[in-house]
């Protein structure tokens, strides 16, 4: 079947922004509900996206939403959470297992059978955080629905690009602190560039082949966390002075950092760091799969098009 109608919950994040924009440019109408319409008007001016107000924690409106639809794509993802409780908050609960539960019921009753849906790598009950966990528990409830609906699940490594909440936060410390305190350096990722997850997901929807398949979206080239503060350093010309921290310092530096009203570190991101986010040698990877490499388009917007970071840029693609 022809995928001309797709529900994107999630659609006005920083993913969804390049997926709604992938779906819209192949003409088909993509539906992104929002709390928070105002919000969101780089997608309204979009052609083909309809952007309703609706709570999709509802499960009636969830399922009138889905009717005329052809496909659903579920990125709903939490990071942080205010309350801490094992294996996760309620706040982790709400958004990666009791939202996935209503959507595959939700696709059931309105009679749409394609499901594509976001976990993350490393998701796993067991693993030690409460993001990783909850994501795992959500990738399973989704993945149990498969037969019934036709199921594909995505776990990005780190995601980069323009616009987001990575390189980009390193390079706005490394700009105004002297220093840069960094705890977990050690720490291993695949990062995956956000055009290449974007395409993946579009591209899924009409490949049969994908159909109960949990794919792993990496990068090429595996980076200590350290590394890639350094690289951002170069990039940005910084002259911070970048500080190893024990793991005692670290927790208590993301502890602190939590407290802030929009956080960018949290304890429960350094549990999640104790799991290489990387493709083991055993990963499903999509068919085709090709990644761009970071070096080819982190100079592109973390050194600002300047002159530097346009020719970074050019001598990675020239092989140089």
């Amino acid at each position: 079947m022809a995928i001309k109608k797709v529900l994107l919950l999630g659609g006005s994040g920083y993913v969804g922004t390049y997926i709604a924009n992938r779906l819209s440019q192949l003409g088909v109408e993509v539906t992104i509900p929002t709390r928070r319409r105002e919000r969101t008007k780089a997608l309204i001016i979009q052609p083909n996206v309809l952007m309703p107000q609706a709570n999709i924690h509802c499960e009636e409106t969830l399922s009138e939403l889905m009717r005329g639809q052809d496909a659903v794509i579920n990125l709903v993802g939490i990071l942080h959470s205010r309350d801490v409780q094992f294996p996760y908050s309620k706040d982790f609960a709400r958004a990666h297992v009791e939202l996935p539960k209503k959507i595959v019921a939700a696709c059931k009753a309105a009679g749409v059978r394609r499901l594509v849906h976001m976990s993350a790598l490393g998701a796993s009950p067991k693993a030690p955080s409460e993001y990783l966990a909850s994501k795992g528990d959500g990738e399973a409830i989704v993945m149990a629905a498969q037969g019934e609906l036709d199921v594909t699940i995505f776990r990005p490594s780190v995601i980069f690009g323009q616009g987001d909440a990575f390189l980009n936060m390193f390079a706005k410390v490394l700009g105004i602190a002297p220093v840069f305190p960094l705890g977990f350096g050690h720490a291993r990722f695949q990062p995956v560039w956000v055009a290449d997850v974007a395409d993946a997901f579009v591209d899924c929807l009409s490949d049969h082949t994908s159909v109960g398949q949990v794919y792993d979206l990496v990068g090429p080239k595996v980076y200590t966390l350290r590394e890639l503060v350094d690289y951002t350093k170069e990039l940005t010309g910084s002259k911070a002075r970048i500080i190893a921290l024990g793991e005692g310092l670290a927790y208590l530096q993301a502890g602190l950092m939590w407290l802030a009203p929009n956080p960018m570190m949290s304890p429960d991101n350094l549990r999640s760091m104790q799991v290489d986010n990387i493709a083991g040698a055993n990963a499903n990877l999509p068919p085709n799969w090709l990644p761009t490499a970071l070096e080819a388009i982190a100079p592109t917007y973390i050194a600002h098009n300047t002159p530097k970071g346009k020719l970074d840029s050019f001598r990675y693609r020239a092989g140089r």
